[in-house]
C-alpha cells in the first residue's frame, strides 16, 4: 500500500478534524493586519480564506442537511461566497482586502461553531452529506495551497520583507546532467474512474494516443533558468508566443517572480540565498514554453504526464505536511516542490457532464483560457493530488508554486 492509499482510508471525521486543524495552523504567525492585506486581485486576504472554507461547509452541508441549523451571521454569505451564482450575491473579488471587520478572531470563532456543528452532526448524515464533506475537505486543501502562495504575494509587497516563519537553512543541491524517460507510446487511459473521490473534471475515464516521446526526470533548476536569462531569453521574441510577449514587454518581466538581482529570492522564510540546483519555481506558462523552446524541447501534454505518473506514489515527495515555511527544494520526484505546466488547455474531457446544483460551479465554468498544471507543490497537502488531479490557471499567473518539467519528441 502507498501512501497516498493510506491517507485516503483514514476515516472522514479524522481527516476533517486534521485538515480544519491545519488551516488553522497555518494562521498562527499571522496577524490581524497580516491576515487582511490583499495584494493584488487574483489572491485573497487569509481572512477570507479562513472564511470561505467554513463558508463553504455550512452553506452546501449544515444549511441543507442539519434541520434548523441556523447561519452564524446572516450577513456573512455576501462576503464569504466567491464565485457561486446559485449561493446568492457576493463582495466582488478585488474587494476583499477592505474586509477589515469581521476580525481574525471573529473568522476563528466562525470555524469553531462550524467544526462543533459538523461534528455533532456527522453520526447522522447520510451518503449525500457524506459525499459533500469528502467535496468540502478536498476544497479546504485546495485553499490551503492558496493561503500560503496568497501570503508569499502578501509579503513579498511589503518593503520589510517580513517572514512568514522561520525555517533551517537550505541544503544546496548537487549538480546533475538532466535524464530523459521515454513514454509509452499508442492507446493509453487518462482521467478518473472507480469511487474514489475525485474532482468532477477528472472524469470520465477515456482513451488517447500517445506519439513518441520522453519526459526529463527532474524539473528544470534555477542554474539552467540562469542560463536562459543570460542568453537573452526575456529579450528575444522569436521563442515566444505572441500573447506572452506582449506580457513581456507590457509588465517588464525579466525574471521569475520573487527573484532579487543580488542571487536571493523572496520566499515564506523571508530573503533566501538561491539554491541553484533547486527547481525554478513562480513562472508563468509563457516562460515555461519560451524555455521549452530555447532548450529546444516542449513542455509535456497532459495525457503525457499523466501516464507517465501512473505507477508513482502521489503523496511522496516534498510536499505540505505541517505549519511553516515551504520553498522548493533539488531533487527529482515527480509530485512536489512546484506544479508542472502543460501544454494542454484546460477543457473537458470527452464525456464530461456538469453535476447539477449550485456545487456543480466548482470546476467546469473555468474551462476558458486556462492551462493545465500536473502533479503538486511544496504547498500542497499530502495526499490531495493523484495522476488525474488537474490544477489550472491563466497562462500569465506565476503566484502558484509553478515550475518546468521538460518533453520531447522521438
Amino acid at each position: 500500500m502507498n501512501l497516498a492509499t493510506s491517507l485516503r482510508q483514514t476515516p472522514l471525521a479524522e481527516r476533517l478534524r486534521e485538515v480544519r486543524s491545519l488551516t488553522a495552523a497555518l494562521a498562527g504567525p499571522l496577524s490581524d493586519a497580516d491576515a487582511t492585506v490583499q495584494p493584488m486581485p487574483d489572491a485573497s486576504p487569509a481572512k477570507w480564506h479562513l472564511a470561505h472554507t467554513s463558508w463553504f461547509f455550512e452553506t452546501f452541508v449544515l444549511a441543507e442537511h442539519v434541520p434548523g441549523y441556523r447561519p452564524h451571521d446572516e450577513r456573512w454569505p455576501f462576503l464569504f461566497n466567491s464565485y457561486y451564482e446559485g449561493a446568492g450575491d457576493r463582495l466582488a473579488r478585488d474587494r476583499r482586502g477592505m474586509l477589515s471587520r469581521p476580525r481574525l478572531d471573529e473568522i476563528m470563532a466562525y470555524r469553531a461553531h462550524v467544526d462543533e456543528a459538523l461534528d455533532r452532526a456527522m453520526p447522522g448524515f447520510d451518503a449525500e452529506a457524506l459525499t459533500l464533506i469528502e467535496l468540502g475537505i478536498n476544497h479546504e486543501q485546495q485553499h490551503q495551497e492558496l493561503f500560503l502562495t496568497d501570503i508569499l504575494a502578501t509579503f513579498a509587497a511589503n518593503p520589510l520583507l517580513p517572514a512568514y516563519a522561520e525555517a533551517a537553512p537550505a541544503k544546496p543541491g548537487a549538480a546533475s546532467t538532466p535524464g530523459w524517460t521515454e513514454g509509452r507510446r499508442g492507446e493509453a487511459q487518462m482521467g478518473a474512474d472507480g469511487d474514489e473521490f475525485t474532482f468532477d473534471c477528472e472524469r470520465p475515464r477515456h482513451s488517447v494516443w500517445l506519439q513518441p516521446h520522453a519526459i526529463a526526470d527532474r524539473f528544470v533548476t534555477n542554474a539552467e533558468w540562469a542560463e536562459f536569462i543570460a542568453d537573452g531569453g526575456y529579450r528575444t521574441a522569436g521563442l515566444w508566443l505572441s500573447e506572452g510577449w506582449e506580457w513581456v514587454k507590457r509588465e517588464g518581466i525579466t525574471a521569475p517572480l520573487y527573484w532579487h538581482e543580488d542571487g536571493r529570492s523572496f520566499t515564506l522564510a523571508g530573503l533566501r540565498e538561491r539554491d541553484p540546483q533547486a527547481p525554478v519555481a513562480h513562472v508563468s506558462f509563457f516562460e515555461a514554453d519560451a524555455f521549452a523552446r530555447w532548450a529546444g524541447a516542449r513542455l509535456p501534454t497532459e495525457a503525457e504526464w499523466e501516464d507517465h505518473a501512473r505507477i508513482t506514489d502521489p503523496a511522496a515527495g516534498h510536499q505540505l505536511d505541517r505549519a511553516g515555511a515551504v520553498m522548493p527544494a533539488a531533487g527529482g520526484a515527480l509530485f512536489g516542490d512546484v506544479w508542472c505546466w502543460t501544454g494542454t488547455a484546460y477543457l473537458a474531457h470527452p464525456g464530461f457532464r456538469q453535476p447539477p446544483g449550485t456545487v456543480g460551479e466548482y470546476n467546469g465554468k473555468f474551462m476558458s483560457g486556462q492551462m493545465i498544471l500536473k502533479g503538486a507543490s511544496c504547498a500542497t497537502p499530502r495526499g490531495h493530488s493523484r495522476a488525474t488531479y488537474r490544477n489550472f490557471f491563466p497562462p500569465a499567473a506565476r503566484w502558484q508554486f509553478t515550475g518546468v518539467r521538460l518533453a520531447r519528441d522521438l
